[in-house]
């Protein structure tokens, strides 16, 4: 666990969430887990539900994924090796539309086309496993506007202070915190505050807790009752929300397909570029 001089359990929480996000981030990973979810397949039906990934490419996933306490592996009565999601894995797909509905809202897209879901996913993580970007982001919302040095004092006090800018200026470049120029204080855009329902499903899934619990978490949690979620189904032309940028939401409810449905042939990773959060 990283040392922060943030109080014992909130550093706890950021260290579980920042685990969640290693877990989930990596290449490939939650398509794997998509394409498990309407249950167990034998290795050859995982292959051919991502055709483009080779064989020397998926084995070190899904070995890992089991490592990680997301997939296990058993034995059929046939004596055929299958895959499928462990519980820690069930209980996490119900926090994967939360990314989608905040991508929907606060990325901006490339060509001006609305992404299909599994990429919304994608981008969304790779934002958020930004080096410190979680202890940052919590300091934040927390503290509301902070000076690079106090800063400094919360997310690494063991390190020369200065060593909170690179981080500071990736996250301002991704569009998710900003500041007024050169010695300003630091303070979440509207797109870091939207992160809530985000951060409390992730907070709530990796302390094993139902995901109920994150609109109570103390930092990120919401004063007032969610509204009742809308149905989302794969077949759906989803617009983009008119709902004001960072206002909080709720996850769209879902079935374990849809994300899966939209799910494409990966695109060429690109840099994320400045200016607000893009593709």
């Amino acid at each position: 666990m990283a040392t922060t001089g943030l109080p014992p359990d909130t550093n706890a929480d950021i260290a579980r969430v920042t685990e969640a996000l290693a877990m989930i981030t990596p290449r490939w990973n939650v398509r794997i887990l998509l394409a498990l979810a309407d249950g167990p397949l034998r290795y050859t039906d995982i292959s051919n539900k991502l055709p483009w990934l080779r064989d020397g490419q998926l084995h070190p996933k899904v070995r890992s994924l089991c490592e990680a306490g997301l997939l296990q592996r058993t034995e059929d009565p046939d004596r055929h090796i299958i895959y499928g999601h462990t519980q820690r894995a069930t209980t996490l797909l119900p926090v994967l539309p939360a990314l989608v509905t905040w991508a929907e809202q606060h990325l901006e897209p490339a060509d001006g086309t609305e992404p299909p879901a599994i990429e919304q996913i994608e981008d969304s993580l790779t934002l958020l496993t930004r080096r410190h970007a979680a202890a940052i982001l919590w300091v934040l919302k927390s503290r509301g506007e902070t000076g690079g040095r106090a800063m400094a004092r919360l997310v690494m006090p063991d390190r020369d202070w200065t060593n909170i800018y690179p981080p500071l200026r990736q996250l301002v470049a991704d569009g998710l915190v900003t500041t007024d120029g050169t010695g300003q204080p630091y303070r979440l855009s509207e797109s870091g505050q939207g992160l809530g329902t985000v951060f409390g499903a992730l907070s709530a899934w990796s302390a094993g807790q139902p995901l109920s619990q994150a609109a109570q978490h103390p930092v990120w949690g919401r004063p007032n009752p969610a509204p009742t979620p809308k149905g989302w189904v794969s077949h759906q032309v989803k617009s983009r929300s008119t709902v004001p940028r960072g206002a909080q939401t709720t996850p769209t409810t879902w079935q374990s397909r849809d994300l899966f449905s939209h799910a494409t042939p990966p695109r060429p990773q690109t840099t994320l570029t400045t200016g607000g959060p893009r593709r």
